[in-house]
Parts: C-alpha cells; sequence; structure tokens
C-alpha cells in the first residue's frame, strides 16, 4: 500500500449536483426548482410553522390555563435524601440545603415529603411538611421550624 494508490471505498463519495449546465444534463434551465412561484426563487426560506397561509396548527389548537410567573419556584425534598445527606442533629434549611449543593440558587421554597425512611434526628426548617414527614421526623426526637421569611398564616 502506497499514499499514491490510496481511495475511498466504492461507493462513499458522490459527484456534486451541478444545475443550470444546459438541457443534456437533466437539470438545466429551471434547476430542478421546478416553474415559477416563491419556491423557485433565490433566497426562499419559510417560516416556521408556515402553512401556506391556512391557519396555523398553533392558532386553531384551543389555549387552556396559564403559568403564574410570579409564584415561588418550589423544591420538593424526601426524607431519604435527608438521611443521605445529612448528620445526626443538624438543620436541614433551604441555605444548607444549597451550601450542600441539593438545590439551585434559583429555589424560593422547599416542600419535605415522606419519601424514604428518616435515620436520624434533625431539625427541620421547611415552608410546608406533610403530615407523614412531619411524624417520621417528630418520631425521630427531631424539631420541626417555621422559616425566618414564612408569611402570617
Amino acid at each position: 500500500m502506497k499514499l499514491n494508490e490510496l481511495k475511498p471505498a466504492e461507493g462513499a463519495v458522490k459527484n456534486r449536483k451541478r444545475v443550470g449546465r444546459g438541457p443534456g444534463s437533466g437539470t438545466g434551465k429551471t434547476s430542478g426548482a421546478g416553474e415559477k412561484g416563491q419556491k423557485s426563487r433565490r433566497g426562499y426560506s419559510s417560516k416556521r410553522g408556515f402553512e401556506g397561509g391556512q391557519m396555523s396548527l398553533v392558532r386553531r389548537l384551543p389555549k387552556r390555563g396559564f403559568t403564574n410567573v410570579h409564584a415561588a419556584v418550589t423544591k420538593e425534598i424526601g426524607l431519604a435524601l435527608i438521611s443521605n445527606n445529612f448528620q445526626d442533629g443538624e438543620t436541614v434549611s433551604l441555605s444548607s440545603l444549597r451550601d450542600k449543593k441539593l438545590v439551585n440558587s434559583t429555589i424560593q421554597k422547599i416542600v419535605v415529603l415522606a419519601s424514604g425512611e428518616l435515620s436520624l434526628k434533625v431539625n427541620v426548617v421547611a415552608d410546608r411538611i406533610t403530615k407523614g414527614a412531619r411524624e417520621a421526623i417528630l418520631a425521630k426526637g427531631g424539631t420541626i421550624e417555621e422559616p425566618a421569611n414564612a408569611p402570617v398564616r
């Protein structure tokens, strides 16, 4: 094998289509673009979702509900996550979860769920705690507090 003998595999390289090179080429005259109309012109590109003037699908479908952009971003924390990432007697709060990189900086409230087993005594400062999680925390001798910035109910 020599460098001057190297060539690609059979059928791997295809010749470029040369359009507008006369009637004998197969793609002469209109260069494969058909006759007249917007799509045959240079620089044509249609808008995404454009259906030729027909009412577009996104406008035909009904709109329901809304997303409240002012709602606090909430993260759900399970008891298993607390057991795996905290020590006995530690405080579980939004700031401690951020310090351990368990929640990111966009999270504003935390909700403690009763998913998993709690194997240690912890002090929990959360915006909301489910009934099952509350019972599990208190059963292990832990305490539950309201956050300092909690609204008056």
